[in-house]
This record gives structure tokens, C-alpha cells and sequence, in this order.
């Protein structure tokens, strides 16, 4: 294993965890940008946090974890163009309550 993959893996957890807090510190119906969990992780460095940021967005709306959302109609992050939203999905309680 590179270490460039080890240090992606490792800001991809980061990400992933800073969505999860970041959603579950605001109201159930309240949403969140991917910015918001690529600044909480990336510091000053943030903004090349987000190709990631909006890909472990995509993957925890694959697992129902999350939705993404444009001008309020879900889409899928991989292929929207421009900014996004995330909200908590259906399976949101239970991802966080097994610590995924």
C-alpha cells in the first residue's frame, strides 16, 4: 500500500465521520454542503478536500446513509454539476449507531 493511498483512505474516514457528526449535531431536516465537512477535516487545505468530499458523499448515499440533494430534488453527486446538499437518508440512525 502507497502512502498517498493510506493518507486518502485516512481523510476519506475523516470525511465520512465529519458528514455523520456534522448531520447529526443539526435538525433531522436540516442539510449540509460537502464543504462543511472538507473545511471541519481539511483546514486551510480544504478545497482539495472536495473531489473526495462529494465521492464519500456518493458512496454513503449508495448505502441509503444519506441523500444528496439540488434545488431540493435528490441527485446523484457523481454526475450534479454545482453545489449540492446532503441529508440524512433512511438509513442514517442505524449507520450511526453501528459507528459506520
Amino acid at each position: 500500500m502507497t502512502e498517498h493511498g493510506t493518507a486518502e483512505r485516512d481523510l476519506a474516514e475523516r470525511l465520512r465521520v465529519s458528514m455523520l457528526d456534522l448531520l447529526a449535531r443539526r435538525a433531522e431536516t436540516s442539510t449540509i454542503c460537502p464543504s462543511d465537512a472538507a473545511r471541519a477535516v481539511g483546514g486551510e487545505t480544504w478545497r482539495d478536500a472536495m473531489p473526495l468530499a462529494r465521492e464519500v458523499a456518493a458512496r454513503l448515499a449508495d448505502d441509503g446513509v444519506v441523500e444528496v440533494r439540488q434545488h431540493g430534488e435528490r441527485v446523484d453527486v457523481r454526475t450534479a454539476r454545482g453545489p449540492v446538499r446532503i441529508a440524512r437518508g433512511g438509513g442514517f440512525d442505524a449507520a450511526r449507531d453501528a459507528g459506520r
